[in-house]
């Protein structure tokens, strides 16, 4: 187990874990579709139960591969077709992903018209911050700035429909109100739906019609005037 597993598996992180996770479970209970992917820090990640989900496919990053239900190198893109997943759920993966921004960019590329990303992280500019990188013990993290993150998001098409900070502002802090907890959280929770692709209209060319030599018209047809003075001139 590497040192950043350690991290997120203690007491700390968990906690705020779990005020990202209440704070996304009445969002993600209007999720639907059939297929939904989850990737993690800790081999112990488990999806949220939504009735209107089918099956999920659960990864973890494990140093410079993916552990869970396959395995695969991190450097490599994310095993599965386009547009296979109507839901796709980061849970700090960006953080230790050694390679945050083609990770962000192929889980857009899997992610179904429609879908919906969901993502969680420690916010950069927290309390959180120093006390995270003081418990990695030297290795990279890559804290994402929410702001960047929905300007990305934005950039490649996606609506964002929440973006709210969570949890206690300090690792060793109390408990405290959700108010507070909005404003200054060591966490954060960001959610964007793909745009459905338009369908784009065939472009129908006018044609035009001769009026028959004889004047023969379909039964209850009348001539346009227009035409039959064009015709008797």
């Amino acid at each position: 187990m590497h040192p950043q597993d350690d991290i997120y598996a203690s007491a700390p992180l968990r906690r705020l874990r779990d005020a990202q996770a209440r704070v996304l479970a009445p969002e993600l209970q209007r999720c639907f579709g059939t297929h939904a992917l989850l990737l993690g820090v800790a081999a112990d990640e488990a999806p949220p139960a939504l009735p209107m989900l089918g099956s999920w496919v659960r990864l973890y990053l494990d140093g410079g591969r993916y552990g869970g239900d396959l395995r695969a190198a991190v450097d490599q893109p994310l095993p599965f077709v386009a547009d296979a997943f109507d839901l796709v759920l980061l849970r700090h993966a960006l953080e230790v992903s050694p390679v945050s921004s083609a990770l962000l960019e192929d889980v857009l590329r899997v992610l179904a018209p429609g879908g919906v990303l969901a993502l969680t992280g420690v916010h950069p500019v927290s309390g959180w911050s120093p006390w995270l990188r003081w418990h990695a013990r030297g290795r990279t993290l890559k804290l994402q700035l929410p702001l960047q993150l929905e300007r990305v998001l934005r950039h490649a098409g996606m609506e964002i429909e929440l973006a709210r900070r969570v949890g206690r502002g300090w690792p060793g802090l109390p408990a405290t109100s959700t108010t507070m907890d909005s404003v200054l959280g060591g966490g954060y929770v960001l959610l964007a739906r793909k745009q459905r692709r338009l369908a784009t209209p065939l472009r129908i060319k006018p044609v035009k019609l001769p009026v028959p030599a004889a004047g023969r018209l379909s039964p209850g047809t009348r001539p346009n005037p227009a035409l039959q003075a064009t015709r008797d001139t």
